[in-house]
This record gives C-alpha cells, sequence and structure tokens, in this order.
C-alpha cells in the first residue's frame, strides 16, 4: 500500500504539479485506518468493473491562500474512533477540530466581483436564481480554524448568510412566504443608506410525509482522497446518512478513480448492513475520472427512478478531476439528458489541498442540487439529520426572484453577493431557464442596501417569486410588496434574525475585501452579532471564527 502511494504521487507530480495532498503523500506519512474492535465482519459486496476509463491530461494548479503561519491547532491524544469507519472526532478542542492544518492549498476558485450599486432610472430591477448552498461558509470555517484567512474569491456572502436558520413564518399558502424589512446600513456612512433583507420561507414537508428517495453515492476514491478528513470523514458522512433513511428507500454506490466501479447496486435501506460494509470496503488510489464516473452514477440513478419519488446522485470528493473531460461544463454536457429527467446532483466536498470549489459548485449549480462542504462530523449531522428534510426533498425548481424597485423612493441599490447567480431581466418570465432549486423547509435570505428617497415616501419595491413544482414545466408566480413603513431607524430597532444576517454578511464583505467594506470592521461586526446570537450553537460558533479571525 505504501508503494502504490508513493507510485501515484509520482505519477501526478509528473502529470499536474505537486499539490499539497501529494506533498503529503510523498512524505510517506502514515494515513490510520482505525476500525472498532466490534466493526461489523460482512464483506462488501461484489465489485462490479464498468466499461469506462479515462485519459490522462495535465493540470495546472491554480492561485490558492497566502502562506500565513498556522496557528497551533489542539490535539485529542486519545481520541478514539466511534464507528467502523475511519476514526473522525467531531468534538472541538478550544473550538478547533483534531486534525492536521490544511495548509497553503491550490484551492481552485473563481472571483465572481462584486455587485456594483445601480441607478433605478437606469435599470429598478434586480434578477436572480436562489438555492441554499452553504460550501463557501463551511471552507472558509475550515481555513480560519486551522489557522489561515479564506481566500477573498472564494467567499460568497449569500453562502454565508444562507448557512444559518431564521425563524421566518411557513408560508399560509403556496410554496414560499416572503417576509421584508430593512435599517439604515452599517456599511456606509451616508445618510438615508439603508439595508433591506429579503427572506424567502419554503413549506415545511415532515419526514413521515416525504416521498421515497433514491440515492446513488458517487464516491471519489483517487488517491488525493487518501486522508481521513477526505475518504475517511466522506464515509462516515454517508453512513449518517444511511442510517437516518427509511426501509423504502435505497442507495446504491459507484465510485471513479482511474478507472469506474459499481460497488453496490440499487440496495432497499432495509438491508442497512450491507450497505454500510459497502462503504466500508472503499479504499482509495489512483488518478480522478469524475466524467466517467458521473455518467455510471446517472445511469444507476435511472434503474430506479419512479414518477413522485426523489431520486439523487450524490457526488462525494475534492473535486480534482485530472483525468478525461474536466470542466464542469464538460462533464454536465455528457449527463444533462439525465437532469432533464428529473434526476438531481448534490456535490459534498471533502478535504483542501486539490479542493476544486468551482467545479464542485457549478456541478450542483447546473445538476439542479446543492452543494454542500463538510469540515467535520458535526457539519455531516447538521445536513444528513438535523436539515435532512431539505436536504433530501426539492419543493420546487427553477426558482427565481425578481425585485422591481420604485424609482421615486429608491434611487440606487446593489444585491449584496449572488454575483454568480444573476439572470437576465428578460429570463425571469422565461420558464426554460434553469434556477436554483429549494428544498423542504429551507430559507433563503437576500440582502440589499438602497439609497432611500425619504421626501417620496410610500411603496420602495415589489418582489415577485417565480418557481416551478418539483415535476412541473410550467411556472407560478407569487408578488409581495415592501413599502417605507417595513424600515426601521435603527439597526438595533430590527428583529433580531436581521441584526444577525445583516452582521455575517459584513463579515463575508471583509473576508472578500469588497470595496463596500470600506467603513466595516471585525469589531463593528461583533457589536451587532453579538447581542442576536442567544443560545443558537451555530451562530454561538460563528462569534468563536470571529474572534479567531481578529488574532489572525
Amino acid at each position: 500500500m505504501m508503494m502504490k502511494r508513493h507510485l501515484t504521487a509520482l505519477m501526478i507530480l509528473a502529470l499536474a504539479g505537486c499539490s499539497a495532498d501529494e506533498k503529503y503523500m510523498e512524505a510517506g506519512e502514515p494515513v490510520s485506518e482505525a476500525r472498532l474492535d466490534e466493526a461489523p465482519t460482512a464483506s462488501a459486496a461484489p465489485v462490479e468493473e464498468a466499461e469506462y476509463s479515462g485519459q490522462a491530461v495535465s493540470a495546472s494548479p491554480q492561485e490558492g491562500l497566502a502562506q500565513a503561519e498556522p496557528m497551533p491547532v489542539a490535539r485529542k491524544a486519545d481520541a478514539k474512533p466511534k464507528s467502523m469507519f475511519y476514526s473522525f472526532d467531531d468534538s472541538l478542542v478550544d473550538g478547533e477540530m483534531a486534525q492536521p492544518p490544511a495548509g497553503p492549498t491550490t484551492t481552485g476558485f473563481t472571483d465572481y466581483g462584486v455587485n456594483p450599486n445601480t441607478k433605478t432610472v437606469e435599470d429598478r430591477f434586480s434578477t436572480f436564481a436562489i438555492d441554499v448552498d452553504t460550501a463557501s461558509y463551511t471552507l472558509a470555517r475550515r481555513s480560519i480554524n486551522d489557522g489561515y484567512k479564506p481566500t477573498p474569491s472564494g467567499v460568497r456572502v449569500e453562502e454565508f448568510v444562507n448557512f444559518f436558520k431564521y425563524d421566518y413564518p411557513s408560508p399560509d399558502n403556496g410554496a414560499f412566504g416572503v417576509h421584508m424589512e430593512g435599517a439604515p446600513s452599517p456599511f456606509s456612512t451616508e445618510k438615508d443608506t439603508y439595508v433591506v433583507r429579503v427572506g424567502v420561507q419554503g413549506k415545511h414537508v415532515t419526514m413521515e410525509d416525504r416521498k421515497p428517495v433514491h440515492l446513488v453515492f458517487l464516491v471519489d476514491v483517487s488517491g488525493s482522497m487518501n486522508r481521513p478528513d477526505k475518504l475517511g470523514l466522506a464515509k462516515e458522512s454517508l453512513a449518517l446518512l444511511t442510517n437516518n433513511l427509511r426501509s423504502e428507500d435505497t442507495v446504491a454506490i459507484a465510485t471513479y478513480a482511474s478507472g469506474v466501479k459499481k460497488v453496490l447496486p440499487p440496495t432497499s435501506v432495509s438491508q442497512r448492513s450491507k450497505i454500510l460494509a459497502s462503504l466500508d470496503g472503499l479504499q482509495a488510489g489512483g488518478g480522478t475520472g469524475m466524467s466517467n464516473g458521473m455518467e455510471l452514477a446517472y445511469e444507476m440513478a435511472m434503474q430506479t427512478h419512479k414518477s413522485g419519488h426523489v431520486s439523487r446522485v450524490i457526488v462525494v470528493s475534492d473535486g480534482d478531476a485530472n483525468i478525461g473531460p474536466m470542466s464542469h461544463e464538460q462533464i454536465l454536457s455528457r449527463i444533462q439528458h439525465y437532469v432533464d429527467e428529473g434526476i438531481t446532483l448534490s456535490t459534498i466536498g471533502f478535504g483542501m489541498g486539490n479542493y476544486k470549489d468551482t467545479m464542485m459548485e457549478q456541478l450542483a449549480n447546473k445538476g439542479n442540487g446543492n452543494n454542500f462542504y463538510i469540515d467535520g462530523m458535526k457539519e455531516a449531522k447538521r445536513i444528513f439529520q438535523e436539515q435532512l428534510e431539505g436536504t433530501l426533498q426539492v419543493i420546487a425548481k427553477d426558482v427565481k426572484i425578481q425585485v422591481e424597485f420604485e424609482p421615486e423612493t429608491v434611487p440606487e441599490f446593489r444585491l449584496i453577493g449572488y454575483e454568480n447567480r444573476k439572470l437576465a431581466h428578460e429570463d425571469f418570465r422565461r420558464d426554460e431557464v434553469d434556477a436554483g432549486e429549494i428544498g423542504a423547509g429551507h430559507t433563503v435570505t437576500a440582502l440589499y442596501e438602497i439609497k432611500l428617497n425619504r421626501k417620496a415616501g410610500g411603496k420602495l419595491a415589489t418582489v415577485r417569486v417565480r418557481h416551478k413544482q418539483p415535476e412541473g414545466y410550467k411556472a407560478e408566480e407569487q408578488a409581495f410588496e415592501l413599502y417605507s413603513r417595513d424600515l426601521r431607524t435603527r439597526v438595533g430597532d430590527a428583529s433580531r434574525d436581521f441584526q444577525f444576517a445583516v452582521a455575517v454578511a459584513g463579515f463575508a464583505e471583509i473576508l472578500r475585501e469588497s470595496p463596500y467594506a470600506k467603513n466595516l470592521s471585525l469589531a463593528l461586526v461583533e457589536e451587532i452579532a453579538s447581542p442576536n446570537v442567544g443560545n443558537r450553537e451555530d451562530r454561538k460558533e460563528f462569534m468563536a471564527l470571529l474572534k479567531k479571525m481578529k488574532r489572525l
């Protein structure tokens, strides 16, 4: 195994340059595969070779993080494995995970820029697709916990804001309810500048009422995944998901590296031990032929695809595709017809070093699914246990928002975030144009900074939400109105959720070095957020991250 790992490292060095992970392997540092003594002895299902192969091409590492000195990471000397999978303890020591620091990376981010101020006399519309991706926040959290400043281009404000749960009332009818309020902006020192929040609440679906789910786990087992915080953590996360499924659900498993394999055909969750044993048997080694793996996974998904059921491919990877078609456009072009059939795609990212954020985010975007990043079992529990209804059950697809501002009352506006989700205004009612998907019970928040003409008063904006049913083709539309009476005179007079969301957005603006953050400081963000934390663990963790960032 050690010799194989050295050979893999040398091959990657020759083809694509040495990434942080390959250096890790080249050094010969062992990767622990600790398992419980009482682990089941059932063997994994027979492996079936699929007739796919990839052609190696070279890849150049992208610009990585600034090489700051890492903060010390506390370790637990007596940490013990909790399952038959790799030991990856989700407990924290002084707020940090017990794991090696990530170090400088070649993480593939894309800089989408920052939305500018728009004069409403020139363009009074703001149109964008919404979704509930949160990978950007957890990637930044991982970097800060490891002692590094997050890469500015990897910070997507909306994914920071939407990581947190907000208490919007459930809709009385329809798929969504929209809730709006505003208060003076902390981003600007100019008079009559306000932040407006547009909060969207999706209808809830109880786990008892949810539809049967058919999942295909597509697991990257290439050499770059051979670390406890990658394949080890991925196996534990997928085991957690499996344990939260019901007997009428099914799971299939496929893997990809230099080639692809069918590890487990669609199997009822009533045979849970067989699924878990198949996960436990996964081992890493070889190149990364993601494209062929995607095609195989979708073919397997078609075997159980039924009208009225949920069919989803879950890609588990560090996103590093170095064999065959590598871009997300090339990969999606090969499986677009499966997406059109209604099979959704979730991408779950793991590890640092050679993580390809753009690849994973855009695959989920084009695959009508969601993009998450898991940096520990705590995050796995959030996605696959606490928020499972929203992770699995789509209540609306191609969800678009269009805000029409009144030029007489709002002379200028800017959308804070969603730079890579913008749509042409004319595409709002073009139902063939793809947009975002929303899961059951999900909340989506968008923030605007606006200039207010106090003399005019009255209506400020009309918010329209357009969506299709999960299996529908004709869109429905709802409209909501914002008035000057919905604005508060002080930030402190707004709801706690509003204040906290504004603080999180300010934090993200600072991290991505936004030109609109010049009046912000981490101290001001802390001042706004602190009174609105309450007993929520995710908000307490945010405050801890904020303090660590101040030290950096």
